[in-house]
């Protein structure tokens, strides 16, 4: 029985997912057609709709891959050194020069909330006896405040499509940030309601793989999400809630961080070869160092062993003597000089190593940034200095570094965004996202930017709407400083 339940998942799943790729404001089946068809009556059919999110999640590639917001948010930030200059699309955001037609996130991550929205609104109108009902639904509003949150600190203000309905959704203008973060807030506190605390596959049974969000995944995003809003009580709790369960979570060794069965994954994207396809959908970030050897050879870049970005100086220059998280997550590659060129020594980027699927997945979330959620929320209160203090050595002591002598609040605060920034480069976006929240992004790109080959305004800390959307939906503007 268990054999054929799975087996109806994973068709059930490719049939919703390779059918409903169209764009979020020109999809065509309603909810109410889809569950007349069969989506939500029993088990079988509401997990497979269930499961076929995060699958969507996956081949969207938006979190995982070459045009993951990890890694173009690294190129478009401070982390990475670009080496395929021939690229149009890897210079547009690594120059800091986007236009309204070089990003597709909104657009694809639009489509993936109306996708959520329709099994959302499937699983509350259904009248069948689901048994797992609240895990997919909990699963749903965990997913939508992820997109949510993706979203608006890439673009800012936000149409909250909250429903599938495409009458509502197509004339939707863009609601401010603080209206964005109550809904991401509002979903999270109901996914942490509905969710189990222990990882359960699709079908609610328990298991060693993180790949689907449990209460404490949506916990771990909430604390990040009250933040984010300033509501720092709030953030140092529920990132409180997550440390406490240190029977399920606990920093590993550095070169066992990003393995399947880390014990510090909050949460992870699993990844799975697509048949036919290129052994490159396995990697995790497009970042993958590709097997390559530490002498490059005569006038050879990494770039000669198919490796297109590697670690930015700023990036390199950020560590602290003795960070071990330098020597454990870049490896050094240097090229050998003769009398036409000089040596040089790269680092690539050495936090994902395997080529094949089932040794890695794509992590989303690791448990050293409640440790720094808390520090920061912490020193922000002004009540516990000193276990600000305590939270940021938890870090720093992993890494293989003293304590910090930071004691006072500003101090403190900027030595959790050092951490933040040598602990999760290349991850999640999180140099960039902090870069802006904290106010410090023009400063930084300011002079970042002509290092790149490129300029910096104000205005491109927001991404640029896409020109389809505007067009569908009048009551989208565009995001300052961009042409339509």
């Amino acid at each position: 029985m268990k054999i054929l339940k799975h087996t109806y998942l994973l068709f059930a799943t490719l049939l919703i997912t390779f059918s409903s790729c169209k764009k979020f404001l020109n999809i065509p089946l309603p909810v109410n057609q889809i569950a007349g068809n069969g989506a939500y009556i029993s088990d079988n059919s509401a997990g497979a709709a269930s499961t076929g999110n995060f699958t969507n999640m996956y081949t969207s590639g938006y979190f995982n891959g070459a045009e993951s917001i990890p890694f173009r948010t690294a190129v478009y930030a401070d982390e990475l050194t670009n080496l395929l200059t021939t690229s149009t699309q890897h210079q547009a955001f690594y120059t800091d020069n986007l236009q309204a037609t070089n990003v597709g996130q909104w657009s694809s991550l639009y489509n993936q909330i109306w996708k959520i929205n329709t099994t959302i609104e499937g699983l509350d109108a259904s009248t069948a006896t689901l048994e797992h009902k609240n895990q997919w639904l909990g699963e749903s509003y965990f997913l939508r405040a992820w997109m949510f949150f993706h979203l608006q600190n890439l673009y800012g203000d936000l149409p909250l499509a909250i429903t599938s309905s495409l009458s509502t959704n197509n004339t939707l203008s863009r609601s401010p940030k603080a209206a964005v973060y109550a809904q991401i807030i509002a979903d999270l506190l109901k996914a942490q309601a509905l969710l189990p605390d222990s990882y359960t596959d699709g079908y609610g049974e328990n298991t060693d793989k993180r790949v689907r969000p449990n209460k404490w995944a949506a916990t771990a995003l909430l604390a990040r999400a009250y933040l984010y809003n300033g509501e720092w009580a709030n953030a140092e709790t529920q990132a409180t809630a997550v440390i406490n369960q240190t029977g399920t979570y606990h920093l590993e060794a550095l070169d066992s961080t990003f393995l399947i069965g880390s014990h510090e994954t909050v949460w992870e994207l699993a990844l799975v070869t697509v048949p036919g396809a290129a052994v490159a959908t396995v990697y995790d970030y497009a970042l993958y160092n590709f097997g390559i050897p530490s002498d490059l050879g005569v006038g050879k870049t990494p770039f000669d062993y198919r490796i297109s970005f590697v670690a930015s100086d700023d990036l390199v220059n950020a560590f602290e003597p003795g960070d071990t998280r330098f020597t454990k997550w870049l490896h050094p590659v240097a090229s050998d000089a003769d009398a036409t060129h000089e040596a040089i020594t790269y680092y690539v980027i050495y936090k994902y190593r395997a080529a094949v699927v089932g040794i890695e997945n794509a992590v989303q979330m690791r448990l050293p940034e409640l440790y720094l959620i808390r520090a920061e929320a912490r020193a922000q209160q002004g009540s516990n200095l000193p276990g600000a203090q305590a939270d940021i050595n938890v870090v720093r002591t992993r890494a293989g570094l003293s304590g910090t002598k930071a004691a006072t609040k500003d101090a403190l605060l900027a030595a959790a965004l050092q951490e933040r920034r040598v602990e999760y480069f290349t991850e999640g976006g999180h140099r960039f996202f902090d870069l802006k929240r904290t106010g410090n992004i023009d400063a930084v790109m300011t002079l970042s930017a002509p290092k790149k080959g490129g300029t910096w305004d104000s205005n491109k800390q927001l991404w640029p709407l896409p020109t389809n959307d505007l067009q569908q939906d009048l009551n989208l503007q565009q995001n300052p400083g961009y042409q339509n």
